[in-house]
């Protein structure tokens, strides 16, 4: 069964310091994670929560440590899971692989397998047009 996603990549300029939190912040507005609706960056504050915690935190987890409202929480949550970048298991939320490098080639396999099928429709597609 093929999982319906969506996710916005963001191709900006990479940082040129080897400082983490600016790392963390690159990749996560490369994946779309902030926007300018999202004025506190709850959705990066609840993404780098995930990160920090491999085992998986709960929402209740989440909102005592980033200080949010449980109502942001969850609609981060579930934009994090619709984005396929986050998995949950039982009440526990964790980011998708075991690392983000992993994480990301994952994100790869799936958008390259997308393109693909994309290439395959409009080939088919030219094919018609030119008839």
């Amino acid at each position: 069964m093929i999982k319906e996603f969506q996710i916005t990549i963001k191709k900006i300029k990479k940082p040129k310091s080897a400082n983490i939190n600016e790392n963390i912040q690159f990749l996560a507005e490369s994946l779309g994670l902030f926007n300018k609706r999202d004025k506190e960056k709850s959705c990066y504050r609840v993404f780098l929560e995930l990160v920090k915690n491999k085992s998986g935190l709960t929402a209740e987890e989440i909102t005592l440590t980033t200080n949010l409202t449980r109502p942001t929480i969850i609609h981060h949550l579930k934009n994090l899971l619709e984005s396929n970048l986050i998995v949950k298991e039982k009440s526990r939320y964790k980011i998708k692989k075991e690392s983000l490098n992993s994480m990301i080639s994952s994100l790869e396999d799936e958008l390259d397998s997308t393109l693909n099928e994309l290439k395959e429709i409009a080939k088919d597609i030219d094919s018609e047009l030119i008839k």
